[in-house]
Protein backbone atom coordinates (compact mmCIF):
# COMPACT_ATOMS: atom_id res chain seq x y z
CA UNK A 1 0.00 0.00 0.00
CA UNK A 2 1.33 3.60 -0.80
CA UNK A 3 2.41 5.63 1.82
CA UNK A 4 0.80 9.03 1.79
CA UNK A 5 2.93 12.39 1.73
CA UNK A 6 1.02 13.83 4.76
CA UNK A 7 -1.69 12.97 7.21
CA UNK A 8 -4.33 15.52 8.04
CA UNK A 9 -4.70 15.44 11.56
CA UNK A 10 -8.44 16.86 12.87
CA UNK A 11 -9.73 17.10 16.10
CA UNK A 12 -13.66 18.22 16.02
CA UNK A 13 -15.90 19.09 18.51
CA UNK A 14 -18.85 21.33 17.73
CA UNK A 15 -17.79 23.57 14.92
CA UNK A 16 -20.63 23.35 12.52
CA UNK A 17 -20.87 24.96 10.05
CA UNK A 18 -16.55 25.62 9.61
CA UNK A 19 -16.60 22.55 9.60
CA UNK A 20 -17.46 22.08 6.11
CA UNK A 21 -15.42 24.74 4.62
CA UNK A 22 -12.29 22.83 6.58
CA UNK A 23 -13.19 19.45 5.21
CA UNK A 24 -14.03 21.31 1.78
CA UNK A 25 -10.68 23.28 1.64
CA UNK A 26 -8.76 19.44 2.74
CA UNK A 27 -10.13 17.57 -0.38
CA UNK A 28 -9.55 20.39 -2.76
CA UNK A 29 -5.52 20.70 -2.23
CA UNK A 30 -3.31 20.54 -5.14
CA UNK A 31 -1.26 17.84 -3.37
CA UNK A 32 -4.29 15.43 -4.68
CA UNK A 33 -6.03 12.93 -2.91
CA UNK A 34 -3.56 10.05 -3.75
CA UNK A 35 -0.88 11.62 -1.59
CA UNK A 36 -3.01 12.50 1.34
CA UNK A 37 -4.71 10.97 4.22
CA UNK A 38 -7.21 12.78 6.56
CA UNK A 39 -7.78 11.38 10.09
CA UNK A 40 -10.68 13.46 11.64
CA UNK A 41 -11.38 12.64 15.61
CA UNK A 42 -15.26 13.60 16.74
CA UNK A 43 -14.60 14.22 20.43
CA UNK A 44 -18.42 13.77 21.51
CA UNK A 45 -20.15 16.56 19.56
CA UNK A 46 -22.96 17.56 20.18
CA UNK A 47 -24.08 19.25 16.92
CA UNK A 48 -24.42 17.85 13.43
CA UNK A 49 -20.16 18.12 13.37
CA UNK A 50 -20.34 13.90 13.67
CA UNK A 51 -22.54 13.11 10.46
CA UNK A 52 -20.59 15.76 8.55
CA UNK A 53 -17.71 14.15 9.06
CA UNK A 54 -19.31 10.27 8.34
CA UNK A 55 -20.57 12.23 5.08
CA UNK A 56 -17.22 13.09 3.82
CA UNK A 57 -15.75 9.82 4.75
CA UNK A 58 -18.65 7.70 2.58
CA UNK A 59 -17.52 10.27 -0.36
CA UNK A 60 -13.75 9.86 -0.13
CA UNK A 61 -13.41 6.48 1.63
CA UNK A 62 -9.60 6.07 0.49
CA UNK A 63 -8.74 9.49 2.14
CA UNK A 64 -11.16 9.99 5.28
CA UNK A 65 -10.70 7.72 8.35
CA UNK A 66 -13.31 9.49 11.04
CA UNK A 67 -13.41 8.20 14.92
CA UNK A 68 -15.60 9.02 17.05
CA UNK A 69 -15.45 8.88 20.49
CA UNK A 70 -16.71 10.47 24.01
CA UNK A 71 -16.11 13.78 24.67
CA UNK A 72 -12.75 14.68 26.20
CA UNK A 73 -12.78 18.26 27.23
CA UNK A 74 -10.14 19.48 24.65
CA UNK A 75 -8.33 19.06 21.40
CA UNK A 76 -5.24 16.52 22.84
CA UNK A 77 -6.85 13.57 23.46
CA UNK A 78 -8.48 13.23 19.54
CA UNK A 79 -5.60 14.96 18.36
CA UNK A 80 -3.50 11.94 20.03
CA UNK A 81 -5.51 9.36 18.68
CA UNK A 82 -5.47 10.75 15.64
CA UNK A 83 -1.21 10.16 15.68
CA UNK A 84 -1.84 6.47 16.39
CA UNK A 85 -3.78 6.16 13.47
CA UNK A 86 -1.64 8.62 11.13
CA UNK A 87 0.63 6.85 8.51
CA UNK A 88 1.72 9.55 6.35
CA UNK A 89 5.58 10.73 6.24
CA UNK A 90 4.45 13.70 7.45
CA UNK A 91 1.58 15.17 9.84
CA UNK A 92 -0.27 18.10 9.70
CA UNK A 93 -2.86 19.76 12.70
CA UNK A 94 -5.70 21.84 11.32
CA UNK A 95 -8.23 23.58 13.69
CA UNK A 96 -11.98 21.78 12.89
CA UNK A 97 -12.92 25.77 12.33
CA UNK A 98 -9.77 27.02 9.99
CA UNK A 99 -9.20 25.66 6.07
CA UNK A 100 -6.11 25.83 3.96
CA UNK A 101 -5.05 27.59 0.74
CA UNK A 102 -5.51 25.05 -2.11
CA UNK A 103 -1.90 24.85 -2.79
CA UNK A 104 -0.71 24.68 1.02
CA UNK A 105 -0.16 20.78 1.48
CA UNK A 106 2.29 20.46 -1.58
CA UNK A 107 3.92 23.49 -1.21
CA UNK A 108 5.13 22.34 2.27
CA UNK A 109 5.74 18.91 1.19
CA UNK A 110 8.10 20.02 -1.11
CA UNK A 111 9.47 22.09 1.36
CA UNK A 112 10.45 19.74 3.35
CA UNK A 113 11.63 17.42 1.11
CA UNK A 114 13.96 19.94 -0.64
CA UNK A 115 15.31 21.16 2.51
CA UNK A 116 15.48 17.98 4.46
CA UNK A 117 12.51 20.10 7.30
CA UNK A 118 11.39 18.39 10.13
CA UNK A 119 9.18 21.35 10.73
CA UNK A 120 7.63 23.53 7.87
CA UNK A 121 5.54 26.60 9.14
CA UNK A 122 3.54 28.06 6.40
CA UNK A 123 1.93 31.42 6.64
CA UNK A 124 -1.43 31.86 8.85
CA UNK A 125 -3.26 34.85 8.71
CA UNK A 126 -6.75 35.84 10.52
CA UNK A 127 -9.95 36.11 9.82
CA UNK A 128 -13.49 37.06 11.18
CA UNK A 129 -11.21 39.41 13.75
CA UNK A 130 -8.96 36.75 14.87
CA UNK A 131 -5.53 38.02 15.73
CA UNK A 132 -2.59 36.47 14.05
CA UNK A 133 0.94 37.89 14.54
CA UNK A 134 2.51 38.38 10.96
CA UNK A 135 6.21 39.05 11.70
CA UNK A 136 7.39 35.48 10.99
CA UNK A 137 6.33 35.30 7.71
CA UNK A 138 8.22 38.58 6.09
CA UNK A 139 9.92 36.00 3.59
CA UNK A 140 11.10 32.14 2.85
CA UNK A 141 13.80 30.99 5.15
CA UNK A 142 14.72 27.25 4.66
CA UNK A 143 16.36 27.19 8.00
CA UNK A 144 15.10 28.85 11.28
CA UNK A 145 16.14 29.18 14.71
CA UNK A 146 13.60 28.65 17.49
CA UNK A 147 15.32 31.10 19.00
CA UNK A 148 16.69 33.74 17.30
CA UNK A 149 13.67 34.52 15.20
CA UNK A 150 9.72 35.00 16.03
CA UNK A 151 9.24 31.44 16.36
CA UNK A 152 8.18 31.57 19.71
CA UNK A 153 5.39 33.71 19.32
CA UNK A 154 4.17 31.25 16.47
CA UNK A 155 3.79 27.91 18.85
CA UNK A 156 0.44 26.91 17.59
CA UNK A 157 0.93 23.32 16.23
CA UNK A 158 -0.91 24.24 12.73
CA UNK A 159 2.45 22.86 10.91
CA UNK A 160 4.00 20.29 8.85
CA UNK A 161 5.89 17.88 11.17
CA UNK A 162 8.22 15.07 9.90
CA UNK A 163 5.89 11.64 11.81
CA UNK A 164 9.35 9.89 12.40
CA UNK A 165 10.40 12.63 14.82
CA UNK A 166 7.34 12.30 16.02
CA UNK A 167 6.78 9.20 16.73
CA UNK A 168 10.97 8.92 17.71
CA UNK A 169 11.05 11.05 20.46
CA UNK A 170 7.34 10.35 21.23
CA UNK A 171 5.89 13.23 21.32
CA UNK A 172 2.31 13.50 22.10
CA UNK A 173 -0.44 16.45 23.31
CA UNK A 174 -0.81 16.74 27.01
CA UNK A 175 -4.16 15.70 27.89
CA UNK A 176 -4.85 17.52 31.04
CA UNK A 177 -4.11 20.96 29.90
CA UNK A 178 -7.05 22.46 28.40
CA UNK A 179 -5.79 25.65 26.84
CA UNK A 180 -2.46 25.63 24.75
CA UNK A 181 -1.75 21.78 24.76
CA UNK A 182 -0.69 22.31 21.78
CA UNK A 183 2.53 24.35 22.75
CA UNK A 184 4.70 21.12 24.90
CA UNK A 185 4.25 19.45 21.27
CA UNK A 186 5.67 22.22 19.47
CA UNK A 187 8.52 23.42 21.50
CA UNK A 188 9.58 19.97 22.19
CA UNK A 189 9.67 19.41 17.97
CA UNK A 190 11.02 22.40 17.07
CA UNK A 191 13.68 21.95 20.17
CA UNK A 192 14.28 18.47 18.26
CA UNK A 193 14.62 19.37 15.34
CA UNK A 194 17.32 19.55 12.89
CA UNK A 195 16.20 21.84 10.25
CA UNK A 196 12.92 24.23 10.62
CA UNK A 197 11.69 25.95 7.36
CA UNK A 198 9.06 29.08 7.13
CA UNK A 199 7.33 29.36 4.31
CA UNK A 200 6.18 33.14 3.76
CA UNK A 201 5.54 33.34 0.00
CA UNK A 202 1.51 32.17 -0.02
CA UNK A 203 -1.49 32.22 2.70
CA UNK A 204 -1.23 28.89 3.62
CA UNK A 205 -3.71 28.86 6.40
CA UNK A 206 -6.84 30.97 7.61
CA UNK A 207 -7.49 30.58 11.03
CA UNK A 208 -10.96 31.96 12.34
CA UNK A 209 -12.50 33.20 14.67
CA UNK A 210 -16.27 32.01 15.44
CA UNK A 211 -18.69 34.28 15.53
CA UNK A 212 -20.14 33.34 19.27
CA UNK A 213 -16.22 33.35 20.13
CA UNK A 214 -16.68 29.96 21.51
CA UNK A 215 -12.81 28.88 20.47
CA UNK A 216 -11.48 27.13 23.70
CA UNK A 217 -8.88 29.92 23.64
CA UNK A 218 -11.18 32.79 24.40
CA UNK A 219 -13.16 30.66 27.16
CA UNK A 220 -10.97 29.58 29.73
CA UNK A 221 -10.89 31.31 33.16
CA UNK A 222 -7.84 32.91 34.46
CA UNK A 223 -6.88 30.63 36.96
CA UNK A 224 -6.73 27.37 34.52
CA UNK A 225 -4.48 29.80 31.91
CA UNK A 226 -2.24 30.33 34.72
CA UNK A 227 -1.98 26.67 35.39
CA UNK A 228 -1.57 25.93 31.66
CA UNK A 229 1.04 28.12 31.28
CA UNK A 230 3.09 27.47 33.96
CA UNK A 231 3.06 23.83 32.73
CA UNK A 232 4.16 24.96 29.77
CA UNK A 233 6.68 27.07 31.10
CA UNK A 234 7.80 24.16 33.24
CA UNK A 235 8.48 21.47 30.50
CA UNK A 236 10.11 23.90 28.49
CA UNK A 237 12.77 24.42 31.37
CA UNK A 238 13.03 20.97 30.93
CA UNK A 239 14.23 20.76 27.39
CA UNK A 240 16.37 23.82 27.22
CA UNK A 241 19.05 24.59 29.86
CA UNK A 242 19.00 28.01 31.60
CA UNK A 243 20.48 30.82 29.66
CA UNK A 244 19.67 32.98 26.48
CA UNK A 245 17.85 30.20 24.57
CA UNK A 246 15.70 29.41 27.21
CA UNK A 247 14.61 33.38 27.65
CA UNK A 248 14.38 33.63 24.14
CA UNK A 249 11.00 31.11 24.60
CA UNK A 250 9.79 31.65 27.36
CA UNK A 251 9.76 35.44 26.65
CA UNK A 252 6.98 35.09 24.72
CA UNK A 253 4.60 33.38 27.98
CA UNK A 254 5.36 36.75 29.82
CA UNK A 255 5.05 38.87 26.74
CA UNK A 256 1.12 36.94 25.75
CA UNK A 257 -0.13 34.57 28.57
CA UNK A 258 1.13 35.88 31.65
CA UNK A 259 1.20 39.50 30.56
CA UNK A 260 -2.87 38.64 29.87
CA UNK A 261 -3.67 37.60 33.02
CA UNK A 262 -2.78 41.45 34.28
CA UNK A 263 -4.53 43.28 31.69
CA UNK A 264 -7.93 45.70 31.58
CA UNK A 265 -10.04 43.39 33.64
CA UNK A 266 -7.79 42.20 36.25
CA UNK A 267 -9.10 44.89 38.81
CA UNK A 268 -13.04 43.20 38.38
CA UNK A 269 -11.60 40.13 39.53
CA UNK A 270 -12.48 39.11 43.22
CA UNK A 271 -9.39 39.51 45.89
CA UNK A 272 -8.97 36.32 46.11
CA UNK A 273 -8.32 35.34 42.50
CA UNK A 274 -6.03 38.51 42.09
CA UNK A 275 -3.92 36.89 45.05
CA UNK A 276 -3.56 33.72 43.22
CA UNK A 277 -2.76 35.15 39.90
CA UNK A 278 -0.65 37.18 41.69
CA UNK A 279 1.53 34.31 43.75
CA UNK A 280 1.59 32.16 40.41
CA UNK A 281 2.97 34.60 38.35
CA UNK A 282 5.95 35.12 41.30
CA UNK A 283 6.71 31.79 41.85
CA UNK A 284 7.32 31.74 37.43
CA UNK A 285 9.22 35.24 37.50
CA UNK A 286 11.39 33.99 40.54
CA UNK A 287 12.62 30.55 38.45
CA UNK A 288 12.31 32.35 35.14
CA UNK A 289 12.44 36.05 34.64
CA UNK A 290 16.26 36.77 34.42
CA UNK A 291 17.70 40.48 34.19
CA UNK A 292 17.72 39.86 30.53
CA UNK A 293 14.92 38.98 29.70
CA UNK A 294 13.31 41.41 32.13
CA UNK A 295 14.91 44.28 30.54
CA UNK A 296 13.60 42.67 26.87
CA UNK A 297 9.93 43.41 27.68
CA UNK A 298 8.27 46.40 26.80
CA UNK A 299 7.80 48.55 30.32
CA UNK A 300 4.06 48.36 30.32
CA UNK A 301 4.29 44.49 31.20
CA UNK A 302 8.08 44.27 32.84
CA UNK A 303 6.08 46.73 35.67
CA UNK A 304 2.84 44.56 35.88
CA UNK A 305 4.63 41.36 36.08
CA UNK A 306 7.06 42.68 38.62
CA UNK A 307 4.33 44.07 40.66
CA UNK A 308 2.44 40.77 40.49
CA UNK A 309 6.07 39.08 41.42
CA UNK A 310 6.11 41.54 44.11
CA UNK A 311 2.96 40.94 45.65
CA UNK A 312 1.76 44.34 45.92
CA UNK A 313 -1.75 43.79 43.78
CA UNK A 314 -2.65 47.61 44.89
CA UNK A 315 -0.41 49.16 43.49
CA UNK A 316 -0.85 46.60 40.38
CA UNK A 317 -4.77 47.06 40.68
CA UNK A 318 -3.96 50.87 40.56
CA UNK A 319 -1.53 50.84 37.51
CA UNK A 320 -3.95 48.84 35.39
CA UNK A 321 -7.30 51.03 36.43
CA UNK A 322 -5.00 54.56 35.54
CA UNK A 323 -4.18 53.36 32.15
CA UNK A 324 -7.37 52.31 31.32
CA UNK A 325 -8.75 55.58 32.41
CA UNK A 326 -5.91 57.53 31.16
CA UNK A 327 -3.48 56.01 29.32
CA UNK A 328 -0.12 55.60 30.01
CA UNK A 329 1.85 57.54 32.57
CA UNK A 330 3.99 60.44 31.98
CA UNK A 331 7.75 59.33 31.91
CA UNK A 332 9.91 60.54 35.02
CA UNK A 333 13.04 62.26 33.98
CA UNK A 334 16.02 62.02 35.47
CA UNK A 335 19.77 61.93 35.19
CA UNK A 336 19.67 61.26 31.55
CA UNK A 337 17.52 58.49 32.36
CA UNK A 338 13.58 57.77 31.60
CA UNK A 339 11.46 56.25 33.95
CA UNK A 340 7.73 55.22 33.50
CA UNK A 341 6.02 56.77 36.53
CA UNK A 342 3.65 54.09 36.97
CA UNK A 343 2.71 53.14 40.81
CA UNK A 344 5.35 51.66 43.01
CA UNK A 345 8.00 53.96 41.29
CA UNK A 346 10.39 54.93 43.87
CA UNK A 347 8.20 53.38 46.81
CA UNK A 348 9.71 52.07 49.63
CA UNK A 349 6.64 49.98 50.42
CA UNK A 350 7.13 48.36 47.64
CA UNK A 351 10.88 48.18 46.74
CA UNK A 352 11.06 47.55 43.34
CA UNK A 353 14.49 48.90 41.36
CA UNK A 354 14.46 51.84 39.21
CA UNK A 355 15.42 49.65 36.44
CA UNK A 356 11.87 48.03 36.30
CA UNK A 357 10.04 51.12 35.48
CA UNK A 358 13.14 52.23 33.42
CA UNK A 359 12.79 52.75 28.92
CA UNK A 360 15.68 50.65 28.10
CA UNK A 361 15.86 50.32 24.28
CA UNK A 362 12.02 50.96 23.77
CA UNK A 363 9.90 52.27 21.13
CA UNK A 364 7.89 55.15 22.48
CA UNK A 365 6.77 57.96 20.06
CA UNK A 366 3.42 56.82 20.72
CA UNK A 367 3.26 57.23 24.62
CA UNK A 368 4.93 60.76 23.88
CA UNK A 369 2.09 61.40 21.54
CA UNK A 370 -0.65 60.31 23.55
CA UNK A 371 0.42 62.34 26.73
CA UNK A 372 0.93 65.35 24.74
CA UNK A 373 -2.05 67.98 24.65
CA UNK A 374 -2.81 71.46 22.94
CA UNK A 375 -4.53 73.38 26.19
CA UNK A 376 -4.74 76.60 24.01
CA UNK A 377 -3.24 78.70 21.57
CA UNK A 378 -3.17 82.09 20.65
CA UNK A 379 -1.17 85.41 19.74
CA UNK A 380 0.12 88.50 21.77
CA UNK A 381 1.35 91.83 19.96
CA UNK A 382 4.18 93.69 20.76
CA UNK A 383 5.21 96.57 18.76
CA UNK A 384 5.41 95.26 15.10
CA UNK A 385 6.40 91.68 16.11
CA UNK A 386 3.80 89.49 16.27
CA UNK A 387 3.89 86.05 18.93
CA UNK A 388 2.21 82.67 18.60
CA UNK A 389 1.17 81.74 22.40
CA UNK A 390 1.04 77.98 23.11
CA UNK A 391 0.53 76.28 26.08
CA UNK A 392 0.84 71.97 25.91
CA UNK A 393 0.61 69.48 28.09
CA UNK A 394 3.00 66.97 27.53
CA UNK A 395 3.64 63.83 29.30
CA UNK A 396 6.85 63.92 30.95
CA UNK A 397 8.08 65.13 34.14
CA UNK A 398 11.30 65.39 36.02
CA UNK A 399 14.28 67.05 34.19
CA UNK A 400 12.19 68.84 31.23
CA UNK A 401 14.31 71.52 30.01
CA UNK A 402 15.31 69.76 26.79
CA UNK A 403 11.13 70.33 26.29
CA UNK A 404 10.18 73.09 23.80
CA UNK A 405 7.98 74.12 20.91
CA UNK A 406 9.06 74.88 17.23
CA UNK A 407 7.28 75.45 14.11
CA UNK A 408 8.92 73.33 11.49
CA UNK A 409 8.30 73.74 8.00
CA UNK A 410 9.07 70.47 6.64
CA UNK A 411 6.78 67.63 6.96
CA UNK A 412 6.64 64.61 9.11
CA UNK A 413 7.58 61.63 7.34
CA UNK A 414 4.56 59.13 6.71
CA UNK A 415 6.35 56.55 9.46
CA UNK A 416 5.37 58.69 11.38
CA UNK A 417 1.62 58.59 11.05
CA UNK A 418 1.16 55.49 12.82
CA UNK A 419 2.84 56.61 15.88
CA UNK A 420 1.81 60.21 15.56
CA UNK A 421 5.47 61.17 16.43
CA UNK A 422 8.91 59.86 15.78
CA UNK A 423 12.26 60.03 17.35
CA UNK A 424 14.89 61.44 15.28
CA UNK A 425 18.15 59.92 14.11
CA UNK A 426 21.45 60.08 15.92
CA UNK A 427 23.42 63.24 14.69
CA UNK A 428 20.71 65.18 13.50
CA UNK A 429 21.14 69.14 13.73
CA UNK A 430 18.14 71.30 15.19
CA UNK A 431 18.56 75.28 15.07
CA UNK A 432 18.66 77.04 18.77
CA UNK A 433 14.96 77.30 19.74
CA UNK A 434 13.13 80.35 18.86
CA UNK A 435 11.28 82.10 21.90
CA UNK A 436 10.48 81.97 25.36
CA UNK A 437 9.31 78.99 27.34
CA UNK A 438 8.18 78.00 30.87
CA UNK A 439 8.03 74.49 32.49
CA UNK A 440 5.99 73.65 35.50
CA UNK A 441 4.69 70.66 36.59
CA UNK A 442 0.51 69.79 35.94
CA UNK A 443 -1.66 70.73 38.58
CA UNK A 444 -4.31 68.17 40.19
CA UNK A 445 -1.62 65.08 40.28
CA UNK A 446 -1.70 65.07 36.40
CA UNK A 447 1.76 63.86 36.83
CA UNK A 448 2.68 65.49 33.18
CA UNK A 449 4.32 69.18 32.65
CA UNK A 450 2.76 71.98 31.51
CA UNK A 451 4.87 73.95 28.49
CA UNK A 452 4.24 77.56 27.10
CA UNK A 453 5.81 78.99 24.47
CA UNK A 454 6.08 82.40 23.21
CA UNK A 455 7.03 82.50 19.57
CA UNK A 456 8.37 85.21 17.20
CA UNK A 457 6.60 85.42 13.94
CA UNK A 458 8.52 86.27 10.65
CA UNK A 459 7.07 88.90 8.44
CA UNK A 460 6.95 86.28 5.54
CA UNK A 461 5.07 83.29 3.50
CA UNK A 462 5.32 80.51 6.26
CA UNK A 463 3.24 77.62 6.52
CA UNK A 464 4.54 75.25 9.82
CA UNK A 465 3.78 73.09 11.80
CA UNK A 466 3.32 73.04 16.04
CA UNK A 467 5.51 70.29 17.57
CA UNK A 468 7.32 69.78 20.22
CA UNK A 469 10.91 68.13 20.54
CA UNK A 470 11.67 66.46 24.12
CA UNK A 471 15.12 64.57 24.88
CA UNK A 472 13.92 61.32 26.69
CA UNK A 473 16.80 58.50 27.40
CA UNK A 474 19.29 59.73 24.78
CA UNK A 475 17.24 60.14 22.49
CA UNK A 476 15.32 63.58 20.43
CA UNK A 477 11.75 63.09 19.96
CA UNK A 478 9.89 65.29 17.24
CA UNK A 479 5.90 65.11 18.59
CA UNK A 480 3.49 67.27 15.78
CA UNK A 481 0.54 69.25 18.29
CA UNK A 482 -2.86 68.11 17.53
CA UNK A 483 -5.89 69.80 18.51
CA UNK A 484 -7.87 67.30 19.58
CA UNK A 485 -11.35 69.04 18.71
CA UNK A 486 -10.35 72.55 20.54
CA UNK A 487 -11.23 75.81 18.70
CA UNK A 488 -8.68 77.67 17.14
CA UNK A 489 -7.91 81.48 17.60
CA UNK A 490 -9.23 83.94 15.26
CA UNK A 491 -6.80 84.96 12.47
CA UNK A 492 -4.61 88.07 13.39
CA UNK A 493 -2.92 91.26 10.98
CA UNK A 494 -0.26 92.60 11.70
CA UNK A 495 2.76 94.57 10.70
CA UNK A 496 1.99 98.18 9.22
CA UNK A 497 4.19 99.16 6.48
CA UNK A 498 3.37 96.07 4.84
CA UNK A 499 0.38 94.01 6.79
CA UNK A 500 0.55 90.10 7.12
CA UNK A 501 -1.66 87.86 8.09
CA UNK A 502 -1.53 84.54 10.67
CA UNK A 503 -3.86 82.04 10.99
CA UNK A 504 -4.19 78.66 13.37
CA UNK A 505 -5.52 75.74 11.07
CA UNK A 506 -5.96 72.18 11.31
CA UNK A 507 -4.76 69.85 8.72
CA UNK A 508 -6.43 66.49 8.24
CA UNK A 509 -4.39 64.55 10.70
CA UNK A 510 -5.87 66.65 13.42
CA UNK A 511 -2.38 68.65 13.56
CA UNK A 512 -1.83 72.58 14.80
CA UNK A 513 -0.60 74.65 12.08
CA UNK A 514 0.70 78.10 11.81
CA UNK A 515 0.29 79.83 8.52
CA UNK A 516 1.92 83.66 7.63
CA UNK A 517 1.31 85.58 4.35
CA UNK A 518 0.74 89.38 3.29
CA UNK A 519 -2.49 90.29 3.33
CA UNK A 520 -1.37 91.59 -0.45
CA UNK A 521 1.69 92.15 -2.57
CA UNK A 522 3.29 95.56 -2.24
CA UNK A 523 1.85 97.63 -5.63
CA UNK A 524 4.33 99.04 -7.72
CA UNK A 525 5.25 102.83 -7.96
CA UNK A 526 4.49 104.85 -10.81
CA UNK A 527 7.78 105.14 -11.93
CA UNK A 528 8.62 102.15 -11.59
CA UNK A 529 6.09 100.65 -13.55
CA UNK A 530 7.19 103.05 -16.38
CA UNK A 531 10.78 101.93 -16.75
CA UNK A 532 8.82 98.35 -16.82
CA UNK A 533 6.77 99.83 -20.09
CA UNK A 534 9.21 102.66 -21.33
CA UNK A 535 11.47 99.40 -23.53
CA UNK A 536 8.16 98.25 -25.25
CA UNK A 537 7.20 102.03 -26.05
CA UNK A 538 10.31 102.95 -27.88
CA UNK A 539 10.41 99.41 -29.75
CA UNK A 540 7.00 100.11 -30.95
CA UNK A 541 8.20 103.89 -32.29
CA UNK A 542 10.89 102.39 -34.31
CA UNK A 543 8.79 99.92 -35.96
Amino acid sequence: MTVPDVSVVVAVYNTMPYLTECLNSLVGQSIGLGRLEIVAVNDGSTDDSGAELDRFAERYPDTFKVVHQANSGGPAVPSNRALEIATGRFVYFVGSDDHLGEEALERMVACADEHGSDVVIGKMVGTNGRYVRQTMYKKNDPDVSLYGSDLPFTLANTKLFRRELVERHKLRFPEDLPVGSDQPFTIEACVRAERISVLGDYTYYYAVKRGDASNITYRADHLTRLRCTSRIMRHTATLIEAGPQRDAVLKRHFTWELAKLVQDDFPTLTPTTQRELCAGIAELADDYLTDELRDSLDVKRRVRIMLAQRGAVAELTKAIADETEHGAPPFLLDDGRAFAAYPGLRDPAVQLPDRGYELVGEKVPGRLANGTRLISAGWERSGDTLFAVFTVRIGVTGETDSAVIRLARTAMPSSADKAAARRLSPGHELPAPVGEFTRVPEPDGGGGTILTARIPLTAARIKAGARVYVDVAGSTYEIPIRTRGLPMPLARRWGDAVPYRASANVNPKGRLVITTAPLWEPTPTFRARVRRLLPRFKRKVIR
